[in-house]
C-alpha cells in the first residue's frame, strides 16, 4: 500500500482521484488548500504526491519545487494534474520537477498507470 498524498482544490476531482487510489489499495491522502501542502507532505512522508496545477494561493509548479527543495521529500515522484495543458507546459511542469503530467479530464486508464509506474517497486520478502 503506497501513502499519496493528492493535492486539488476541486472537491469532484479530488473524491475522484481519492477514490481510484484507494479502489487500487493505496492511502490518499486530500489536500485542498496549497497553503498547507508542503506541511502535510512533511508530516505524512507520501510514496507520491499528485497535485493540480491551477491552485490558488500557491501553484501547483511553485509546490512542486517546493518540495523539490525539501530534503526528506527530494525524492518523491509527482505527478502534475491540470485542465490547462498549453504548449510548453509539459515542459515547465518537468522542469520544475514532476515526473508525470496528466490531462483533465483524466482517463481512468491513463491516471492508475500514470499512478503505477511512479509509485517505488515493492521488494519481495526473502
Amino acid at each position: 500500500m503506497a501513502r499519496i498524498l493528492v493535492v486539488e482544490d476541486n472537491a469532484l476531482n479530488i473524491k475522484l482521484f481519492c477514490d481510484l487510489l484507494n479502489a487500487h489499495g493505496h492511502e490518499a491522502l486530500p489536500v485542498t488548500d496549497s497553503r498547507v501542502a508542503l506541511d502535510q507532505a512533511r508530516e505524512f512522508r507520501p510514496d507520491l504526491v499528485i497535485t493540480d496545477i491551477q491552485l490558488p494561493y500557491f501553484s501547483g509548479v511553485d509546490l512542486i519545487r517546493a518540495i523539490r527543495e525539501e530534503p526528506a521529500l527530494a525524492d518523491v515522484p509527482i505527478m502534475a494534474v491540470t485542465a490547462y495543458s498549453g504548449q510548453g507546459d509539459d515542459e515547465r511542469i518537468r522542469a520544475a520537477g514532476a515526473q508525470a503530467y496528466v490531462s483533465k479530464p483524466i482517463s481512468v486508464a491513463r491516471f492508475v498507470a500514470e499512478v503505477s509506474a511512479l509509485l517505488p517497486k515493492e521488494v519481495p520478502a526473502a
